[in-house]
């Protein structure tokens, strides 16, 4: 039965039998030339068309498997870990860099943590979201690890999902500085690799409690 390609970090479409791909670009942030040549790609080897994701990423959608490998040799773009048990994607609004209302750099921040840990392997995947400002656009509450920027500082949630049983973060720290946020973060990570089974982290806080996960990574 055809599937998806990981090696290939190739997804199988609805048809079975194109795959969809993702090039990793950090925050959504992408250059012209990046773009000409993701379009360029996608006409070459005969897409069905150019997806932009909730990842802030842009998938090519409708490639013949025996393309995949030219295909990724032409964009000479990492793929993003968009399949498998590892750190999905950080989700970035444009912050203080871009946006009036930014309070804290996401931007800054949110490139920061997908540089460490987009791709890392987990017993889970894991999904972060790095918010300048309380309007929340890169929805930090709903992502494993959810960060927002407020006019004191960084407010810290942790297990938030969407999907089918969805769970709303659970704020774990406030008034946080950038370099605290990525000592927490780091601390969080490790802990979660090596003490959940196979989980998602807001199932894991919700068997051992709140207040223990809290005292377990320091907060």
């Amino acid at each position: 039965m055809t599937k998806d390609l990981p090696e290939k970090a190739a997804i199988l479409q609805r048809d079975k039998e194109t795959y969809g791909i993702a090039p990793q670009i950090p925050g959504g942030i992408v250059s012209p030339d990046t773009l000409r040549k993701i379009a360029d790609v996608a006409e070459k080897y005969n897409a069905a068309a150019i997806k932009l994701t909730s990842a802030q990423r842009m998938a090519i959608v409708g490639l013949k498997e025996e393309d995949l490998d030219n295909v990724w040799a032409d964009l000479d773009i990492k793929p993003a870990a968009a399949i498998g048990l590892c750190v999905r994607s950080v989700k970035i609004c444009p912050g203080t860099t871009f946006c009036k209302r930014g309070q804290q750099d996401a931007v800054g921040l949110g490139l920061k943590l997908d540089e460490i840990y987009h791709g890392m392997e987990l017993p889970s995947k894991l999904k972060m979201g790095v918010s300048g400002c309380m309007n929340s656009c890169s929805e930090p509450a709903i992502k494993d690890i959810g960060i927002m920027g407020t006019p004191k500082g960084y407010k810290l949630m942790v297990g938030g999902t969407a999907g089918l049983k969805p769970r709303l973060a659970d704020i774990v720290a406030e008034e946080l500085s950038e370099d605290e946020i990525l000592d927490v973060v780091d601390r969080i990570i490790s802990y979660y690799k090596t003490h959940t089974k196979k989980q998602r982290l807001g199932k894991m806080i919700d068997e051992i409690g709140l207040d223990k996960f809290k005292e377990e990574v320091g907060l």
